[in-house]
């Protein structure tokens, strides 16, 4: 039952989140590792799908949808480079990654703007510590068995707003919407 304009019908919310794309040298370097560590330790992640989330929407309505490109066109950050140079495994919610041992001061600049700007739209950030990570495999049962790996440069000059489906073959992500990072 409608409630002064907060009701939604499943079919016209989307679920939602920001993240950093890899180009396609990035994806394939990325789809590398995976191939490389995981080796029968969880569901490989499928290489179209990997990404960072800089920030989780879930559940959005399409005036919703329209408030939050509008906030990310507010957005000012410089690009910067992500050097991927370590492997991790949480044993809860049993995920194997990839991330940076240093996290670029310009990343963290992008999520703490990101996080302000989109506040206009009601969201609430995350509390935990942003920690940025590429989600290899889920399902992981053990952790890698090399930490350390030859540096992956992911140049990032865009964020992008993607949209998560689910479908018969999986979750598949969409790319809804990109801004560019500049000085």
């Amino acid at each position: 039952m409608p409630c002064g304009g907060c009701w939604m019908s499943a079919a016209a919310s989307q679920r939602l989140f920001f993240a950093l794309w890899p180009d396609d040298e990035t994806r394939a370097a990325l789809a590398t590792l995976i191939h490389t560590h995981i080796r029968r330790n969880g569901h490989a992640v499928a290489a179209a799908n990997l990404h960072i989330t800089l920030a989780f929407l879930g559940n959005q309505s399409p005036e919703q949808r329209a408030c939050l490109e509008v906030a990310a066109s507010a957005v000012s950050a410089p690009p910067f480079e992500l050097s991927i140079d370590r492997l991790g495994h949480w044993a809860r919610p049993r995920i194997f990654w990839a991330g940076p041992s240093d996290v670029p001061d310009a990343l963290k600049m992008l999520v703490a703007e990101l996080n302000q700007t989109l506040a206009a739209c009601g969201y609430q950030p995350e509390q935990r510590h942003f920690q940025p990570h590429i989600t290899l495999a889920r399902k992981a049962l053990r952790p890698p068995e090399h930490i350390q790996i030859p540096a992956i440069v992911w140049p990032a000059q865009e964020f992008c707003l993607v949209e998560s489906v689910s479908g018969e073959r999986g979750v598949e992500y969409r790319v809804m919407g990109r801004w560019p990072l500049q000085d």
